[in-house]
C-alpha cells in the first residue's frame, strides 16, 4: 500500500476492549490493605470507583464489550489515522519502515479521551454527580473535563503545580469544558497541606495530586475518583488504539517487529502494545514492545519491583509495581505526564516476566527527536510523545547500522501545540538536563516500609 495515511471506517471502530489479563502467563499479585497488609477484594475499591469500573478492574474476560453510547462518542474522532513516516525514514537513511498511530486528532489532543469517556459513562450510570482527578501535563484533566461535560457532571482537577505554571492553556481547556482546576499541592486538602508544610516550594507530583483528588472524592457520597493511567480498566480502555492499529497494519500488508510508546503509568504504552502482545500469546509471534520513559523518572529501568502506594500520602491500596518510592518527587521536566513514581501492575508483571522491554531517555535527547520528527513529518509532538519518537529513532538507526530492515510502530499520543514554552526553552538553550543519581534513588527507596516481593 503506497499511501502515507492508512484509514479505517467508523464501522471498524472496535466493538470490544481487549483485556490482556486473560492471556498473561503469570497473573499480577493482589493489592493489599495498607493497614493489615492482607489481600483486598473489589469491595475495598467501592468508596472510590463505580462498580461498573471495579468489575472491569478485576475481570478475567478477554473481551469486554464497549457500550454503544461510548462507541458513538468515540466516533467524534475515531478511528484515528495511522501514517507511514516516509520523511523520517529518509532523514535517518534507514532501511526500517516506520509507522505511527496519531492520537492527537482527538478534541483534547491526545489519547486520554479513550478512557475518560467510558469512565464518565460508568459513573453517570450509577448516579454520580462529580468526579475528582489528578493531572500532570493537563492531557488527562482536559480529557476528563470534556467527558464530564458530555455527561453533565462536575469535574474537579488537581493539576501538578509545575505543569499548572508551565501549561496555562491546558488549564483553560479544562475551564472551557466546565472543569475546576487547582494547583497541587494545595491548601484545599489535608494531603496538600501536609506536603506544603514540609516543602512550601514543592513543584508537586502526580502522586501528590492523586492523594488530594482521592481525599476529596471520599468526602461526598455522589463523588467518585477517576485515574487516567496505571489501573487495569484504564489500560484496557486504551486498547482501542492498538486494535485499530493492528487492522491498519493488516491493510498496509505489514506487521510491526517492534511497537513503542511513551510510559508514565502505563495507559499509553498498553493501549498500543497489548493488542500486538496478544499475537505473541496466541500465535507465537515475536513482536517486541518497548516502553519509553524519562531518565529523570526511571521506574521501569532503575526502580524496584515491590508493593508500594499509588499516591504519595498513602491513601490507596498497596500495589505490586516497579517503583522509585511513593515519596519520590521527579525533576521538573516538561513531559509532566510521565512524572509518576510507579508503574501499572499489569505492565510491571509483564516487565518482570521479560515479556516487554523498557528504555529511558534524557530530556534534551527527546526534544531533539521531536524536532526532527516535526521537520520531517510536520506534526509538533507533545513532550511526552517525544520519548517514544526517541526510541523509534534509536531502533531505526540500529537497523541502518546492522543493514537490516524492520518494521517499527510507535504511538504519537498527542500534539505539542500547547507546549511551545518547552520548545522555546530548548531553542533558547534553557532546557535543563536532569541526572538522577543512584544515591537519590536509594534514598527514596530507603523510605519505603512496604512489603517486599
Amino acid at each position: 500500500m503506497s499511501e502515507k495515511k492508512i484509514l479505517l471506517t467508523e464501522k471498524e471502530i472496535p466493538q470490544n476492549w481487549y483485556n490482556i489479563m486473560a492471556d498473561m502467563p503469570n497473573k499480577p499479585l493482589p493489592p493489599l490493605n495498607p493497614a493489615t497488609r492482607e489481600p483486598i477484594g473489589p469491595e475495598a475499591l467501592a468508596p472510590i470507583f463505580p462498580m461498573g469500573l471495579i468489575q472491569q478492574e478485576v475481570s478475567a474476560e478477554k473481551w469486554i464489550e464497549i457500550p454503544e453510547e461510548v462507541r458513538e462518542l468515540y466516533k467524534i474522532w475515531r478511528p484515528t489515522p495511522l501514517f507511514r513516516a516516509y520523511g523520517l525514514e529518509k532523514a535517518l537513511d534507514t532501511p526500517a519502515k516506520i509507522y505511527y498511530k496519531y492520537e492527537g486528532v482527538s478534541p483534547a489532543g491526545s489519547h486520554k479521551p479513550n478512557t475518560a469517556i467510558p469512565q464518565a459513562y460508568y459513573n453517570k450510570q450509577e448516579g454520580i454527580k462529580k468526579i475528582t482527578t489528578e493531572t500532570g501535563a493537563g492531557q488527562w484533566g482536559s480529557a476528563l473535563a470534556m467527558a464530564c461535560n458530555m455527561f453533565d457532571m462536575e469535574c474537579e482537577v488537581f493539576m501538578v503545580k509545575l505543569s499548572f505554571n508551565h501549561k496555562p492553556y491546558r488549564k483553560i481547556m479544562m475551564n472551557t469544558w466546565g472543569g475546576t482546576v487547582h494547583a497541587s499541592p494545595s491548601e484545599l486538602t489535608q494531603a496538600g497541606r501536609s506536603i506544603l508544610k514540609k516543602n512550601p516550594d514543592s513543584p508537586g507530583s502526580l502522586g501528590i495530586a492523586i492523594s488530594e483528588a482521592v481525599e476529596r472524592a471520599v468526602q461526598e457520597e455522589t463523588t467518585k475518583y477517576s485515574l487516567g493511567s496505571v489501573l487495569n480498566h484504564v489500560l484496557m480502555h486504551q486498547t482501542v488504539v492498538g486494535l485499530e492499529a493492528l487492522l491498519q497494519m493488516e491493510k498496509a500488508g505489514d506487521l510491526p517487529d517492534v511497537v513503542i510508546a511513551p510510559f508514565g503509568g502505563g495507559s499509553n504504552f498498553a493501549g498500543l502494545s497489548f493488542p500486538f502482545l496478544r499475537l505473541n500469546f496466541e500465535e507465537g509471534k515475536k513482536i517486541r514492545a518497548i516502553a519509553s520513559e524519562p531518565a529523570s523518572c526511571p521506574k521501569l529501568t532503575r526502580g524496584v519491583f515491590r508493593y508500594d502506594f499509588g499516591d504519595t500520602v498513602g491513601m490507596t491500596p498497596l500495589l505490586p509495581m516497579y517503583t522509585l518510592g511513593h515519596n519520590f518527587v521527579p525533576a521538573p521536566i516538561h513531559a509532566g505526564g510521565l512524572r509518576y513514581h510507579g508503574a501499572g501492575v499489569i505492565v510491571s508483571q509483564l516487565l518482570k516476566d521479560k515479556l516487554i522491554e523498557a528504555r529511558s531517555h534524557h530530556q534534551i535527547e527527546c526534544f531533539e527527536a521531536g524536532i526532527k520528527f516535526a521537520q520531517t513529518e510536520g506534526i509538533i509532538p507533545a513532550p511526552e510523545a517525544n520519548h517514544g519518537i526517541a526510541t523509534a529513532i534509536q531502533e531505526a538507526e540500529k537497523c541502518r547500522e546492522e543493514g537490516v530492515s524492520k518494521t517499527i510502530l510507535f504511538n504519537l499520543c498527542g500534539h505539542g501545540n500547547f507546549d511551545m514554552s518547552a520548545y522555546d526553552a530548548y531553542f533558547s538553550g534553557n532546557l535543563e538536563e536532569h541526572e538522577l543519581t543512584s544515591s537519590e534513588i536509594e534514598s527514596s527507596l530507603a523510605e519505603l516500609d512496604t512489603p517486599t516481593i
